[in-house]
C-alpha cells in the first residue's frame, strides 16, 4: 500500500497552497523561470518559493525558443508539442510518456503522465491505477480494502486541449501545466503531485492543428464522436482513458469572443450523470471563480474579458468531452472555453489558470473525491437492480423541468438476433469496450411486460435464445442508460447539439427492455462475439459456396471488402444475401468475417444470384460543397476509408464539359451543401440525366444532393415548406419502407435521423422508398415541435431514369458515420446492379424531362433561412419580441420574425453551418438576453 501523506507535510502543503496560488495564477515572468542550479532535487521536500524549479528539466521557454502565454504571439505547432513532451520526460523522474493513437495522416498523439516520484514508479503506477479500477466495481470490493484506497491512493486528473485543432492556446497551457509539475519545488506543487496522477494531452487533433481546421482530416468534429468512436484519435484515446480511469477530466477550447467560459454548465444535463460528478463539477467551477480572479482580468467587476458559467456549454449529448467521462468514466467532465478574440498570451495564460485551480481542488479534496467517486458505482448497481432512472434536474438560475423523465422501470434491455445480426454484435463490443457487462441468452425467456423501441408495449414477449442481455444490475447502469435509451428524456427545450442518440435506434436493430426483474439462463460475453460461421482449415472446399445475409452496415462492409480483394460476389435481389465460392475462403478471410459480426453459412451448390461489382465512384465537390467538413468528410471516411472504394472528385466543371472524369463514373456521390445547382448549367444538367440514363447511379444526400436531381430533372419531389416554429433537433422518426433495391435487407418498418432536414412531398415517378407514416404509427423520440408536419412525406427516393437511377435521402444518411442503418441504405445504392449501359460509341442523348420532373424543377426551395444548414432559432413568448428584436439587432440585422401560438421566432441565417462555440456572437447575444431579464423559451443553433 502506498504510504500516506505525513500530517505535518500534508498540513503544510495545504496551509501554502493558497498563499502560492495567489503567485502562481498571476502570471508574472518567474511562473515560467528555471530554478537556481543548485535547488534541492528530494521530493520529499517544499519551499515556499514558488519560482523554485528543477534546472534539470528544461522550460518551455528554454526548450522552445519563447515563452508559453508571455507575450509571444504565437502558439506551438504539434510537433513542437510533442518534443517538449519528450524532454520533460527525459529530465524528470516525475514524467511518464506515451502514444495512444495516430492520426488519420500518421502523426502521433501523444501523453504524459506526471505524479511524484513514488508514484510514477512503473510498478507503483500500475498497482495505483489498478486500485481505481477496482474501485469501480464495488462488487469485488470489501468496505475496508475501499477505505485504504479512498484514504491513501491518488486520484487520477486528464487535462486535455485541442480537440478542435484550429483552438490552441489549450495546447500551451496543458504544457504549461505539465511544466510545472515536472520541474516545479514548491509545497503547491508537492500537494498536487502526491495527490494525483496527472495525464496531460497538449493536442488530440494534430492534423487540425496543423491545418488551422476545427475538425480532423476527414472533416470529423472528434468532440461529437465519442460514444461512437468512428475516429482513430478518439478510440485510441478513450482505450487509453480505460487504462487510466479519471475523476476529473478538462478538455480545452476556444469560442467566439473574448471571455472564458467554465463550469456550471448551460442546461440541460443529461439525467443519467451522477449527483456527485454534478456536485464536483459545480464545486470545481466555483474554485475556478477564486483562481481566476488572481489574473486581474475581471478586475473586480463583469467586463468583456471575463468569465461566465451557465450559459451555451450543456452536459447533454453523449459524445462530447465532458459528457462521456461524466457518464461513462464518472468523472467531472469539463469543457473549458476561451474567446479566441483575445491576444495568445491572455488565452493561454487564462487556460492555465483555470487547469492549476481545478488541480488544485482535486488535490485538497482528493479523499472526498474518491470515496465518492466509489460511492457512485455503487448507487449505479442498486439503481439498476432497483430498475430506477435517474430523475431530470436544471441547474441554471430561472430554469425549470419542462419534461421530466418518466415514472418507469428499467431493469434489462436485449438486442434480439432475428436480424441484423452482425450489426447487433457490433453495438455488443461497442458496450463492451466501455466496460459494459453483455451476456448471451442460452435458453429462451418470457418478458411478462416490455417495451419495444418505437413507443410500443408488449406483454408475454418471447426472447429467444442466442439474444444478448444488457442487465442495469451493474456499475456502468448510467452508461447503459445513456447510450441505450430509447429516449434521452430533455429536460429543457435549449440544443447545443442533436436531441437523440439512440444506439440501437441509430442501428435500426431490434431491441427491447423492461423493468421485470427477470434472470435469464445467459453466459457472460468475455471476448470478442464469435459467430461461428465458416471454415477454418487452410484448405476450402474447392465447390459450393458460402452464403451470409447482408442486412446491415457491417455486413455491407464485409462486401465491400471481399469486392476489394478481388472476390465473386453474387447477390439475390429477392431476398437479398449475398454470396461468394466456397474455394476463396482462407483463414484470414473467415477471421475477418467474424470480426464484421458476419455468420457464413456454406452450401453445396455454387453461388446464388446476381453479380455485384465495386462502384466507381466519383464524389463531387462543386459549388456549395465544404471539402473540409460535414457531408463531403463523412463520405470520404466511409466510402474511402472504411468501404475501401476509390472516389474520384468529380467538379461542376467536369460534369459541364462531360469530361471523362465524369462520365466513366458508375456512380456520382453529391454530399450536403448549401447550393441548390452545384454550380452546374443547364448543358451540365442534360449532360447529367444522360448520364444517369445510360445505367448509372446518382446519389444525393439530404438539401443539395436531393435540389441538385431536382434542378436536373432527376425527381419529382419539392419541398415542403416547414411550418413557423417546426424543430427536429436530431431525432430518430418511424418510417414504413418500400420494397426497393434499395431497400434490401431493412424491415418494413424502420427507424431513421432527422436533423431538421428538408421535408420532401411523396414523388409521383419513381418508389417512396422510405416514408414517414400519416396514422398512429408515426413516431419521434427526442425533441420535436410541429413534427406532424412530416407526416405522409418522404425521407428516401428511388426514381428511375433510363437504365439508370438517382437515390435520394432528404436526412443525411452518413451523418458522423454512426447512423448504421443509414449506412446500410447507401450501401446497397452502391451494390445494386442498374440495366445495361448503351452499347454506342457515342455520347447518350439526354431524355426529355418528364412533366411532372419539370413542374417539380421550377417549384421553388423551400426558404430554410440557413443556407442549407441549420439556422439559429431563439423563441420567446410573443410579449417579449420587442425587447427580444431591440436586443437582437444590436448583433445582425438579418434576423427574420414569425409568431404562431403565443410564441415569437427570431431565425438568424448561419450559412456557413457554424457551430454555437464558433460563431462570433451567438454565445454573447444570448448572455445578454438573459441579462436583460428576457425568458427564453427555446435556443437551436
Amino acid at each position: 500500500m502506498r504510504p500516506t501523506m505525513s500530517p505535518s507535510r500534508g498540513t503544510a502543503a495545504r496551509r501554502l497552497a493558497g498563499a502560492a496560488a495567489v503567485i502562481l495564477l498571476a502570471g508574472t515572468a518567474p511562473v515560467l523561470a528555471s530554478g537556481p542550479a543548485n535547488a534541492t532535487t528530494d521530493p520529499s521536500s517544499c519551499v515556499t518559493d514558488p519560482s523554485a524549479r528543477l534546472a534539470s528539466v528544461p522550460s518551455p521557454e528554454s526548450f522552445l525558443g519563447f515563452p508559453l502565454g508571455v507575450g509571444q504571439q504565437r502558439v506551438v505547432t504539434g510537433e513542437e508539442a510533442g518534443n517538449y513532451l519528450a524532454a520533460v520526460a527525459g529530465a524528470s523522474k516525475r514524467v511518464r510518456t506515451g502514444v495512444m493513437a495516430t492520426s488519420v495522416r500518421g502523426q502521433s498523439l501523444p501523453y504524459a503522465i506526471v505524479s511524484d516520484e513514488t508514484n510514477i514508479r512503473p510498478a507503483n503506477l500500475r498497482k495505483l491505477t489498478e486500485d481505481i479500477k477496482a474501485l469501480r466495481d464495488p462488487r469485488t470490493m470489501t468496505a475496508q480494502r475501499a477505505k485504504e484506497i479512498t484514504t491513501s491512493g491518488p486520484a487520477i486528473v486528464w487535462v486535455t486541449a485541442n480537440v478542435h485543432g484550429g483552438e490552441k492556446s489549450g495546447t500551451d497551457a496543458a504544457l504549461k501545466t505539465l511544466y510545472e509539475l515536472a520541474a516545479g519545488l514548491s509545497c503547491d506543487v508537492a500537494e498536487r503531485n502526491e495527490n494525483l496522477i496527472t495525464i496531460v494531452v497538449p493536442t488530440q487533433n494534430p492534423d487540425g492543428h496543423d491545418a488551422s481546421r476545427r475538425q480532423n482530416e476527414y472533416g470529423f468534429d472528434m468532440n461529437r464522436d465519442w460514444f461512437a468512436r468512428t475516429q482513430q484519435e478518439t478510440d485510441g484515446k478513450l482505450e487509453l482513458m480505460r487504462k487510466y480511469p479519471p475523476q476529473v477530466f478538462i478538455d480545452a477550447h476556444e469560442m467566439g469572443g473574448r471571455q472564458y467560459f467554465f463550469p456550471p454548465n448551460a442546461d440541460p444535463i443529461n439525467h443519467e450523470i451522477s449527483p456527485q460528478v454534478v456536485d464536483w463539477i459545480n464545486r470545481i467551477g466555483d474554485a475556478n471563480k477564486t483562481g481566476f480572479g488572481h489574473n486581474g482580468a475581471c478586475g473586480g467587476a463583469v467586463t468583456t474579458e471575463c468569465y461566465f458559467n451557465y450559459s451555451t456549454y450543456d452536459l447533454f449529448f453523449m459524445g462530447y468531452g465532458d459528457t462521456v467521462p461524466a457518464a461513462g468514466f464518472g468523472a467531472a467532465g469539463m469543457t473549458l472555453e476561451k474567446g479566441s478574440a483575445s491576444a495568445v498570451p491572455d488565452r493561454v495564460q487564462q487556460q492555465f489558470n483555470v487547469m492549476w485551480s481545478t488541480l488544485g481542488w482535486a488535490a485538497a479534496n482528493r479523499q472526498e473525491v474518491l470515496t465518492s467517486y466509489f460511492q457512485q458505482w455503487k448507487d449505479a448497481i442498486a439503481q439498476g437492480r432497483a430498475g430506477t432512472l435517474e430523475p431530470n434536474e436544471v441547474l441554471q438560475p430561472g430554469n425549470s423541468v419542462q419534461f421530466p423523465v418518466p415514472a418507469e422501470q428499467v431493469r434489462s434491455y436485449f438486442l434480439l438476433p432475428d436480424r441484423q445480426l452482425a450489426d447487433v454484435r457490433q453495438l455488443v463490443e461497442r458496450l463492451r469496450r466501455m466496460d459494459v457487462e453483455v451476456y448471451q441468452v442460452k435458453k429462451s425467456l418470457r418478458l411478462p411486460t416490455a417495451r419495444i423501441f418505437g413507443g410500443r408495449s408488449a406483454t408475454n414477449l418471447t426472447v429467444p435464445e442466442g439474444s444478448y442481455w444488457i442487465p442495469m444490475n451493474q456499475p456502468q447502469k448510467h452508461w447503459i442508460q445513456a447510450v441505450m435509451g430509447e429516449d434521452p428524456y430533455v429536460p429543457f427545450p435549449y440544443f447545443y447539439d442533436v436531441s437523440s442518440w439512440s444506439n440501437p435506434l441509430l442501428m435500426g436493430v431490434n431491441a427491447v427492455y423492461t423493468g421485470a426483474d427477470v434472470r435469464p439462463n445467459a453466459d457472460l460475453i468475455d471476448k470478442i462475439v464469435n459467430t461461428g460461421g465458416g471454415k477454418t482449415t487452410a484448405a476450402p472446399p474447392l465447390k459450393g459456396s458460402y452464403t451470409f445475409e447482408l442486412d446491415s452496415a457491417a455486413a455491407a462492409e464485409f462486401t465491400f471488402s471481399l469486392l476489394g480483394q478481388g472476390i465473386e460476389v453474387y447477390r439475390d435481389l429477392e431476398t437479398g444475401t449475398a454470396s461468394f465460392p466456397a474455394g476463396v475462403l482462407t483463414p484470414e478471410l473467415n477471421k475477418s468475417a467474424k470480426l464484421f459480426g458476419v455468420t457464413l453459412t456454406p452450401y453445396t451448390t455454387g453461388a446464388v444470384g446476381t453479380p455485384i461489382s465495386l462502384p466507381d465512384v466519383g464524389l463531387f465537390q462543386g459549388t456549395g460543397i465544404s471539402l473540409t467538413s460535414g457531408s463531403h468528410g463523412e463520405a470520404r471516411y466511409v466510402l474511402g476509408k472504411r468501404w475501401g472504394l476509390d472516389l474520384t472528385p468529380v467538379t461542376a466543371a467536369d460534369i459541364n464539359d462531360n469530361t471523362t472524369t465524369f462520365t466513366e463514373r458508375t456512380v456520382l456521390v453529391v454530399p450536403d451543401g448549401s447550393n441548390a445547382t452545384g454550380g452546374l448549367t443547364a448543358t451540365g444538367q442534360a449532360n447529367l440525366r444522360a448520364w444517369v440514363a445510360s445505367g448509372k447511379t446518382y446519389l444525393g444526400l439530404r438539401n443539395q444532393g436531393t435540389r441538385m436531381a431536382r434542378a436536373a430533372g432527376l425527381t419529382s419531389t419539392t419541398e415542403k415548406p416547414k411550418p413557423t416554429g417546426y424543430t427536429v433537433i436530431g431525432s430518430h422518426l418511424r418510417v414504413d419502407v418500400a420494397d426497393s433495391p434499395v431497400s434490401l435487407g431493412r424491415p418494413a418498418e424502420d427507424f431513421e435521423f432527422n436533423n431538421n432536414d428538408s421535408i420532401l412531398n411523396p414523388s409521383t415517378t419513381g418508389t417512396n422508398v422510405l416514408t414517414y407514416p400519416s396514422g398512429g404509427t408515426f413516431w419521434a423520440n427526442g425533441y420535436t415541435v410541429n413534427a406532424d408536419a412530416l407526416k405522409g412525406t418522404v425521407a428516401l427516393v428511388d426514381e428511375p431514369t433510363g437504365a439508370g437511377r438517382a437515390v435520394l435521402f432528404a436526412f443525411n444518411p452518413l451523418f458522423r458515420a454512426y447512423n448504421e442503418n443509414g449506412l446500410h441504405l447507401v450501401a446497397n445504392a452502391l451494390l445494386t446492379p442498374n440495366g445495361s449501359a448503351p452499347t454506342a460509341r457515342t455520347a447518350p442523348t439526354a431524355p426529355a424531362v418528364d412533366p411532372a420532373r419539370a413542374a417539380a424543377a421550377a417549384a421553388p426551395v423551400a426558404d430554410d433561412q440557413g443556407g442549407g444548414w441549420r439556422p439559429i432559432t431563439i423563441e420567446v413568448a410573443a410579449g417579449d419580441l420587442g425587447r427580444t428584436t431591440a436586443v437582437v439587432q444590436r448583433f445582425t440585422d438579418t434576423a427574420t420574425v414569425a409568431q404562431v401560438n403565443g410564441s415569437a421566432y427570431l431565425t438568424i441565417p448561419n450559412p456557413q453551418g457554424l457551430h454555437s462555440d464558433e460563431h462570433p456572437f451567438l454565445g454573447d447575444l444570448v448572455r445578454t438576453l438573459k441579462s436583460d431579464g428576457i425568458p427564453l423559451r427555446s435556443v437551436v443553433g
